[in-house]
């Protein structure tokens, strides 16, 4: 297999604050590392990116009160390393390319809810939208990067 003819997987991202300007991130099930990231997902066929950014921030959070305030310039694209793409998709993607979202979370802690239908986290929290990069798995830091620093400027 070839794994750069493979195409990226079409997604989205949402970076969530709450009212401290804060993003929301949270620990997956399946990482045994202190990995954090924000909720993300794929685009169904035929959904537009906004509707599936909702969609999928009311499936892995429990709430979709959020308003938009950005969406990204550019689609950005991340690369996995070579050992998880087998593991993934069922091998078919490289990676993933996402439009991500800003939002305002609109609702009150109590609204979020991990514990949905198919959880894909065990546990979350709020941090400083600086430390994402950090936090973030290494094959993701560059994205995580690019998102903090087009974002920036609308807190």
């Amino acid at each position: 297999m070839v794994i750069n003819a493979l195409p990226y997987r079409p997604g989205v991202g949402m970076m969530l604050l709450n009212a401290q300007h804060q993003v929301f991130v949270a620990k997956r099930i399946d990482m045994t590392s202190e990995a954090w990231q924000m909720p993300q997902g794929g685009i169904d066929d035929g959904e537009e990116p906004g509707a599936a950014a909702l969609r999928e921030l009311k499936e892995e959070i429990g709430t979709d009160k959020a308003t938009v305030l950005a969406e990204s310039a550019q689609w950005l694209t991340y690369d996995l390393p070579d050992h998880l793409i087998p593991k993934l998709w069922g091998g078919r993607f490289r990676g993933q390319k996402q439009k991500w979202y800003l939002m305002r979370f609109d609702g009150a802690d109590a609204d979020i809810d991990i514990a949905t239908t198919h959880a894909e986290f065990s546990e979350w929290k709020w941090v400083a939208m600086e430390t994402l990069p950090d936090i973030i798995v290494p094959f993701k830091r560059v994205m995580y990067q690019q998102l903090v620093d087009e974002f920036r400027s609308h807190l």
